[in-house]
């Protein structure tokens, strides 16, 4: 247990957090802002040897599906790419392997992508495989701190998913929804409650799907 507690998750949702913390990981939650992310892991960092983005992602790549899991050692954003040392990066293929996840390339991007046509253009121009808000900064800070990172992250919404409105306010400081202004939108756009329902359902297959490689990752961790 010592040795997993070096390894820091950084979360958005608290949802996730409470898996990563079941598996013996250490958290911070971001809640979806970015410079308060930042803040807390840089916070956080001088005690850990290893940074990992663990949570739910949009899918990039159109074959993926929700509840896929990938499993990464390179991040790009939309200036920069950020890759750990290739013995570290083997470690990490081998898990993928081990678990039957994707591997490969995760964006951090600067804002929820909401849009078909968004994702589709992130596909196009990064070749990652998913998104989300954390990764980038994650990457950035290990980078800077000299220890190793990666990213363990399960699809909630596919490429062709379009958020709708109430998918895109911002979560409270604790990770969770506000739940009064969701329910303020969908009054003012009730159209878009099918799509939430559906997008409700694959989040929570998405959320399901992360305990699997939440435990498989405390083999990795104990390798520090």
């Amino acid at each position: 247990m010592h040795r997993l507690a070096t390894v820091l998750c950084t979360s958005g949702l608290a949802a996730e957090a409470k898996i990563a913390r079941a598996a013996g990981f250490p958290v911070v939650i971001g809640a979806g802002d970015r410079e308060r992310t930042a803040a807390l892991v840089e916070n956080a960092v001088q005690g850990a040897n290893c940074l990992m983005s663990f949570g739910i992602a949009g899918a990039l790549a159109p074959h993926l599906r929700p509840g896929d899991v990938v499993i990464s050692a390179e991040v790009v954003s939309a200036d920069h790419r950020w890759t750990t040392a290739g013995s570290f990066q083997a470690r990490v293929a081998a898990l993928a392997q081990e678990i039957g996840a994707f591997e490969g390339a995760v964006f951090g991007a600067g804002a929820i992508l909401a849009t078909e046509a968004e994702k589709s253009r992130a596909w196009r121009d990064t070749g990652a495989l998913a998104v989300d808000l954390e990764s980038d900064v994650v990457a950035r800070i290990a980078s800077q701190a000299g220890i190793p990172f990666l990213v363990a992250r399960t699809i909630a919404d596919t490429a062709c998913r379009e958020l709708p409105p109430a998918a895109l306010i911002p979560l409270s400081e604790a990770g969770t929804p506000n739940l009064a202004r969701v329910l303020g939108s969908v009054l003012r756009r009730p159209r878009q409650i099918a799509t939430l329902i559906g997008l409700a359902r694959e989040t929570r297959m998405a959320l399901s799907a992360l305990a699997g490689p939440a435990h498989a990752l405390r083999g990795l961790a104990a390798a520090f």
